[in-house]
């Protein structure tokens, strides 16, 4: 028997790793994933570089590892039952649900795969299914499942009831910082030689371009690479977002900032999603610091319904809706990816810093893949699988089940699986949330004309365009009694600027 591990699965803490302490461990370094997309080359490095990290790390303590650096799957499970015939392999589902292609991968070399529950979450596939089916069947909704949570798992809860009262702080999570605020540095870890290995790999394979690689696209200039790839690192991230950033975090966490690409937020997602850190001891450590009174209650709640109540709602709504995500664009939406998104040339402040960001360091916080980056293609009407297929290229954070739910059934509104309502918004949002514009050459205020922002025509230019679909929704009959007191000439108007905008953005002027 040896256990299977996958390079989002570096536990060595919990699941067969650890309950299987006697059996070897199988890791497969497939390199032909990391042509699939036009990946940014840090998500490359950190994956590639983890998985040796860990490796080393299970050979240190004493434990038998067999790594296989191969082109596919295929390729490295052939060799390795040729070396080892007719072993049984144990292995973590993957987190977005389904094995069967892995089980068929392992049967075809001659193998025997055996499937055991992810412990990678809080939320087990058979909890999830329990809440499940006591929910109403007009869909999914996020604030049951996390209050569910909440009750099932004890956290920031007083005798059945939440602590503080509320259940969230979100009206206390909307603030911008004043002008003298300045957040700590985000950590950073000097790549070492495992990691610098990697990294050349990444630039001599590809040349630090993915000029010819499927959809299109490139990196150029990133940053020095700067996320931990051990579980040590990790720890050191997480002890320093509670230390020094947690605070701030929870009344600046939808605020933007053109100087503090990370604010407060806790840098944890690529260590959660890649397994170097549970759920349950970065939301533990969080409530720690609340008790300790290190922390307010409305950063430490606004935390945990990050980690408890979205992160785990994402994984299972993908799991179980995958299937109609995977093609779903019910606006039917069929622009293409504009350039901007590869190349960040723009004159829109917003866009141009965010995606620089995307590029350096491929990061950017919650609101500004959201408010910013969707918002900005769901108005512009982009194909929401290609939009899709970017996030996922482009950011080190991105998986699958990640991805897809918050972006085709959120970011783009193409599935009504788990949003009731578009997350669409005018210049104002950006406005209220940054400091973006205040040194954008568009003016926030102006609609039409010229140099109006494009956010402001764009959105009512998709409510126009999509009012068949979206008037009869209960969540926008506010919005359209403003559509409502246009009159024609000024919907006119707003159509020709945005066709302008469109234009100007196929031409890279805008």
């Amino acid at each position: 028997m040896t256990v299977w591990v996958l390079g989002d699965q570096l536990s060595g803490e919990r699941g067969p790793v650890a309950e299987r302490s006697d059996e070897p461990v199988l890791l497969i370094e497939a390199r032909s994933f990391a042509e699939r997309l036009p990946y940014h080359p840090h998500k490359l490095v950190l994956v590639f570089s983890a998985m040796r990290h860990f490796r080393d790390e299970l050979r240190e303590g004493g434990r038998e590892v067999r790594y296989y650096q191969v082109e596919t799957f295929e390729d490295g499970l052939t060799a390795y039952f040729e070396e080892y015939p007719h072993d049984d392999l144990t292995l973590m589902r993957p987190a977005g649900g389904g094995s069967e292609r892995l089980q068929k991968l392992v049967a075809d070399a001659g193998g025997h795969l055996n499937v055991v529950e992810n412990d990678r979450f809080r939320c087990s596939q058979a909890q999830f299914d329990e809440w499940d089916a006591d929910r109403d069947a007009d869909g999914y909704r996020h604030e049951d499942f996390y209050r569910y949570m909440r009750r099932e798992t004890g956290y920031l809860m007083d005798d059945g009831e939440p602590v503080g009262g509320e259940w969230n702080y979100d009206e206390d999570n909307r603030e911008t910082p004043p002008a003298e605020w300045s957040p700590p540095e985000p950590p950073a870890f000097e790549p070492d030689e495992t990691t610098r290995e990697v990294g050349e790999w990444v630039t001599d394979r590809f040349d630090g371009g993915y000029d010819e690689a499927p959809y299109g696209g490139s990196w150029a200039d990133p940053e020095p690479f700067r996320w931990p790839v051990t579980r040590e690192q990790a720890l050191d991230v997480l002890e320093d977002f509670c230390q020094n950033r947690l605070t701030d975090f929870g009344p600046y966490q939808d605020a933007m900032r053109r100087d503090a690409w990370a604010m407060s937020h806790s840098l944890l997602s690529t260590s959660l999603n890649l397994g170097l850190l549970h759920p349950s001891e970065v939301i533990e450590r969080a409530i720690e610091a609340y008790e300790r009174e290190s922390a307010p209650l409305n950063s430490v709640e606004g935390f945990v319904r990050q980690v408890l109540g979205w992160r785990e709602f994402m994984r299972h709504v993908y799991r179980r809706e995958q299937d109609r995500l995977a093609g779903a664009n019910q606006l039917d939406a069929t622009e293409p990816l504009p350039d901007f998104f590869w190349t960040g040339e723009t004159d829109m402040a917003c866009l141009a810093d965010v995606i620089d960001g995307v590029r350096r360091r491929g990061y950017s916080h919650h609101i500004e893949r959201l408010m910013v980056l969707s918002n900005v293609a769901t108005t512009f009407g982009v194909d929401p699988q290609v939009l899709n297929r970017w996030f996922h290229a482009a950011y080190v954070d991105a998986f699958h089940w990640v991805t897809t739910p918050n972006v085709v059934g959120m970011g783009t509104f193409a599935s009504d699986v788990l949003s009731t309502k578009p997350y669409t918004a005018t210049s104002n949002y950006v406005d209220r949330m940054s400091d973006y514009c205040g040194t954008c050459p568009y003016y926030k205020t102006k609609t039409t004309g010229e140099n109006a922002c494009p956010f402001n025509a764009l959105y009512w230019d998709f409510l126009g365009r999509n009012e068949d679909r979206l008037r009869s929704n209960h969540r926008m009959g506010l919005v359209y009694s403003h559509w409502d007191d246009k009159d024609e000439r000024e919907r006119d108007a707003i159509r020709d600027r945005a066709t302008a905008i469109r234009r100007a953005a196929r031409k890279n002027e805008l």
